[in-house]
């Protein structure tokens, strides 16, 4: 949204960003389709992904789609996919996480987080969220076994050591993540929240070092879409929402989100 890091912007657009109309989550009913759609027809909710979210209609493909959880409004469902997908690729795959494990997750309570730390859980893990203090009571309730919170307490000064931290925050250096880690733990550094230095590093020194530590891409796939709709129509996982926004007050919703302390998702309806 800001054109930073400024060495992205060749790719997201130099003076302006390329992509006039934001927005990557959707939820909804399909209005019409393709000659070759042969996943959907009109009248179906759905929800997934796309660019231009932001609008009154949009088009994407059937792949990135998925039939709308049974049990979630369209509010709740347009607040799942790239978080939700980004904490399943960092927990799941990035971070091997096997039951037992012990999770930490550093900004647990964000939009990335509130999903990392349910996934993490229906995975069989010991989970520790680490937030501020007004979230505490939310990060408890979103099932983490122990919660930190960050005003009182530095995780990487001693305490336990994990196996794997998902490190949502940025607010760490490497070297002090690491030694919070047990001696065969992964460090995964969530690459929308860690600045392009720590980004690098990150990425060059992992090969390198015991304890991993290599970012990852959250790239959405159907399979991935279908396995989180599984956990959100067992309960497992449910979305968490700090305020939802009419499309005209979209403006107001960017700049509650840009102060940086929204709880979970904001959501913008039509």
């Amino acid at each position: 949204m800001r054109g930073e890091p400024k060495l992205f912007r060749p790719i997201y657009g130099l003076g302006k960003p390329r992509n006039r109309v934001p927005g990557l989550d959707i939820a909804g009913t399909v209005e019409a389709v393709g000659t070759g759609v042969t996943r959907f027809g009109p009248g179906e909710a759905v929800f997934g992904t796309c660019h231009g979210a932001l609008a009154e209609y949009v088009s994407t493909p059937q792949d990135k789609l998925e039939r709308k959880p049974s049990n979630l409004t369209f509010e709740q469902a347009g607040a799942v996919p790239t978080s939700g997908l980004a904490a399943l690729h960092g927990i799941r795959d990035a971070g091997k996480v096997q039951p037992g494990r012990k999770v930490l997750i550093n900004g647990a309570s964000g939009g990335l987080g509130t999903f990392a730390v349910q996934i993490a859980k229906a995975l069989g893990a010991e989970v520790t969220g680490v937030c501020s203090t007004r979230n505490v009571e939310l990060v408890g309730a979103l099932g983490a076994d122990h919660v930190i919170d960050y005003t009182q307490e530095d995780f990487t000064q001693g305490g336990p050591r994990y196996d794997l931290i998902l490190d949502n925050a940025g607010n760490h250096s490497l070297s002090a993540l690491r030694r919070a880690l047990a001696p065969t733990g992964r460090l995964i550094p969530n690459s929308g929240s860690a600045g392009l230095g720590t980004f690098i590093t990150a990425f060059l020194s992992s090969p390198f070092l015991r304890q991993q530590g290599r970012p990852y891409l959250s790239v959405p796939k159907l399979k991935d879409l279908t396995f989180l709709k599984e956990l959100l129509e067992d309960g497992k996982v449910a979305p968490t929402i700090d305020r939802t926004y009419p499309l005209s007050n979209a403006a107001d919703a960017f700049r509650h989100l840009g102060n940086g302390h929204a709880r979970g998702k904001v959501v913008i309806t039509t």
